[in-house]
């Protein structure tokens, strides 16, 4: 079984909504969440003109290898309406593999870590929340240590649970 961690996220349409049947779909088409941080609001990233994001981080169990989950989720991407247009633009939805287990892996199709993680605020806000002391597999430092690191300096505002 693998530990993944994924990020969700997405500026279109309603946001919140969004994050969760991404989070329903990841549940039934890739493996159990185990854990979900809070709901974050983040300002854009790269690609400026363009509405804020909503952004969350999942831990998952999951049977699949690390192409096969890669490809599931790009699925579940299509399959809530993202049209790939604008590099960094708006989109309805994102699913980002940030890590699985201590798996270093550079490929065409994918890479883990994630190459840009240790540099987005909006990536490690809502991981550090879920897993503070999981170390970075390249980095051989903490989420928590990358994110005091982090020199992002984009707003990113936790959005109240609503009860």
């Amino acid at each position: 079984m693998n530990e993944a961690f994924l990020l969700t996220g997405g500026n279109l349409g309603n946001r919140m909504d969004n994050l969760q049947k991404a989070a329903e779909l990841i549940q039934q088409e890739c493996g159990h969440i185990v854990q979900r941080s809070a709901v974050y609001e983040t300002s854009p990233w790269g690609f400026t003109d363009q509405p804020s994001f909503f952004n969350q981080a999942l831990q998952i169990r999951t049977s699949l290898p690390p192409q096969k989950l890669m490809k599931t989720v790009l699925q579940i991407e299509e399959h809530l309406g993202r049209k790939r247009s604008i590099k960094l633009g708006p989109r309805i939805i994102d699913i980002d593999i940030l890590l699985i287990n201590d798996i270093i892996l550079q490929s065409a199709f994918l890479t883990i870590p994630h190459p840009e993680m240790a540099n987005r605020k909006f990536v490690l806000l809502p991981l550090a929340e879920i897993a503070p002391a999981r170390i970075h597999p390249m980095l051989k430092k903490s989420i928590q240590q990358l994110l005091e690191e982090c020199k992002d300096e984009l707003s990113v505002y936790k959005i109240p649970s609503v009860k």
